[in-house]
C-alpha cells in the first residue's frame, strides 16, 4: 500500500489503564510485586521440572513449556507499563508497538494450542493408561510442541501483518497499557474494516477451536472418571485434571471477553487484559504448584538444596576470612 501522501507515525503514545489517573505509584507496586512474582514461581516450577526424574514426562514437559511462555508472556507488556508508571516517557516506537503485538498474539495464541495438548495429554493418560507411554511418546512430544510453536508464530504473523501494512498518520495516541489489535487499528488512516474482521475472526475461530478441543477431551475424560468404580480412583483422576481446568478457566475467560464485547468499553478491556496478560501467568504457578504434589516436593527439593548451596557458600566465605585474618 502506497503511503507517501502520509506523514508517517514514528511512535505511539500509550495512556495506560483508563481512569486511574493518580494511583501511578499504586500500581506500580502492585504490578512490580505480581510480575516479579510471577517470573520467580514460574522459573521454580521450570527448574522443579528439570531437576528432578519422577517429573520428567510428557504431562509435566508440557508444563515446562507453559512455565516459560508464562515467563515471557507478561514481559510483553509489564516492563513498559511499569517504565511508564514510574514516571518516564509513555512513548513507544512504532516497530515497538509492532513487535508488542506480535509477540503478545503469538505467545498468547501458542499458549492457547498447549492447554488443548495438554487436555489431549489428560485424556490419553485417563483414558487409554495402557497404552499413555506409547502414544504420548517423546518424539509426538516433541512434535506438538514445535507445531504448538509454529502455529502460533503464523497467527501473530498474520495478525501483526494486516495491522501494520495500514498507513498511520495520526493521531497516535492509544488509550490502553500495550499495542493490540483493537486499539491500533482504529488510529489507522485507512479503511481498517477489512483488518477488524479478518483479525477478530482469525482470533476468534481459533479460540472457539482450542476451546472445542478442549471441551471434548474433558468430555470424554468425565465420562472415564465415572466409570471407575473406586471413590479414590476417581479423586485420583479427577486431581490429575483439576489444575489444569482452573488454568484454562483464568486464560479462555479474559479472551471470551474481550473479543466478544458488543461495545467495547476500554476500562473493562483494560482490566480483562490485566487478568489476561499478568494475573494469570502468576496464578498458573500457584495452581500448578499449589495443586500438585510431585510439583511441591520437587520445588521443596531445589528450594532446600538452594538453601543448602547458600549456606555452604557463606561457611566457605567465613573461613576464607578467618583464615585471612590469622594470616
Amino acid at each position: 500500500m502506497k503511503i507517501n501522501n502520509y506523514t508517517e507515525v514514528t511512535e505511539f503514545i500509550l495512556l495506560g489503564i483508563p481512569h486511574t489517573e493518580g494511583l501511578e505509584t499504586v500500581l506500580f507496586v502492585i504490578f512490580l510485586f505480581i510480575y516479579i512474582f510471577t517470573l520467580l514461581g514460574n522459573f521454580l516450577i521450570l527448574m522443579a521440572i528439570i531437576t528432578s526424574s519422577r517429573l520428567h514426562t510428557p504431562m509435566y514437559f508440557f508444563l515446562g513449556i507453559l512455565s516459560t511462555f508464562d515467563m515471557f508472556f507478561p514481559s510483553v507488556s509489564s516492563p513498559k507499563m511499569l517504565v511508564f508508571l514510574s514516571g518516564n516517557s509513555r512513548a513507544i516506537s512504532y516497530r515497538g508497538c509492532a513487535s508488542q503485538l506480535f509477540f503478545h498474539h503469538f505467545l498468547g495464541c501458542t499458549e492457547g494450542i498447549l492447554y488443548s495438548v495438554m487436555s489431549y495429554d489428560r485424556f490419553v493418560a485417563i483414558c487409554h493408561p495402557l497404552r499413555y507411554t506409547i502414544i504420548m511418546n517423546p518424539r509426538l512430544c516433541v512434535i506438538l510442541a514445535t507445531c504448538t510453536t509454529l502455529i502460533g508464530c503464523i497467527h501473530a504473523t498474520i495478525l501483526t501483518s494486516l495491522t501494520f501494512q495500514l498507513p498511520y498518520c495520526g493521531p497516535n495516541e492509544i488509550d490502553y497499557y500495550l499495542c493490540d489489535i483493537p486499539v491500533v487499528l482504529p488510529l489507522a488512516c485507512a479503511d481498517s474494516s477489512l483488518a477488524q474482521r479478518v483479525g477478530f475472526t482469525n482470533v476468534g475461530l481459533l479460540a472457539l477451536t482450542l476451546f472445542f478441543t478442549i471441551i471434548v477431551s474433558y468430555t470424554r475424560i468425565g465420562i472415564a472418571i465415572l466409570k471407575i468404580h473406586s471413590a479414590e480412583g476417581r479423586r485420583k483422576a479427577f486431581s490429575t485434571c483439576s489444575a489444569h481446568l482452573t488454568a484454562i478457566m483464568c486464560a479462555y475467560g479474559p479472551i471470551i471477553i474481550i473479543y466478544f464485547q458488543s461495545t467495547p468499553n476500554p476500562l473493562l478491556g483494560a482490566v480483562v487484559q490485566i487478568l489476561n496478560n499478568i494475573v494469570s501467568p502468576m496464578l498458573n504457578s500457584l495452581i500448578y504448584s499449589l495443586r500438585n504434589k510431585e510439583v511441591k516436593r520437587a520445588l521443596k527439593r531445589v528450594l532446600l538444596d538452594r538453601a543448602m548451596a547458600l549456606e555452604s557458600r557463606g561457611k566457605t566465605a567465613l573461613n576464607f576470612f578467618a583464615v585471612k585474618n590469622l594470616s
